[in-house]
C-alpha cells in the first residue's frame, strides 16, 4: 500500500447514518436540559452567572472571573437533568 493509500485510510472519518434518513434524531439530553432551565432555582442561578458576567466584562483590569458561578448553575441543571435523563436513553 501507498503512503497515500494509507494516509487516505487513516485520516478517513467514518460517517453513522440513521436506518430512516429522513428522522432527524433528537438528544434527550438537550431537550431535558431546555425544560430544566425554566425552573425557579435554576433560572436564578443562571441569572446571577449572567450578571457576574456582565460585571466582570465590564472590567478592563480584574482577577475575578465567574467559576463558581457557572459550576453551580451547570451542577443544578445536570442534578435537575439526571433525574429522568437515564430512562430515557436506550
Amino acid at each position: 500500500m501507498s503512503f497515500r493509500g494509507l494516509w487516505n485510510a487513516i485520516t478517513t472519518i467514518p460517517s453513522v447514518r440513521a436506518e430512516d434518513e429522513e428522522a432527524e434524531l433528537v438528544d434527550a439530553q438537550t431537550t431535558l436540559r431546555e425544560n430544566c432551565q425554566t425552573k425557579g432555582n435554576i433560572e436564578a442561578l443562571y441569572n446571577k452567572y449572567q450578571a457576574c458576567n456582565d460585571r466582570v466584562n465590564s472590567r478592563s483590569k480584574t482577577t475575578e472571573n465567574c467559576m463558581e458561578e457557572l459550576f453551580d448553575y451547570v451542577h443544578e441543571l445536570d442534578h435537575c437533568v439526571s433525574h429522568s435523563l437515564f430512562s430515557k436513553l436506550k
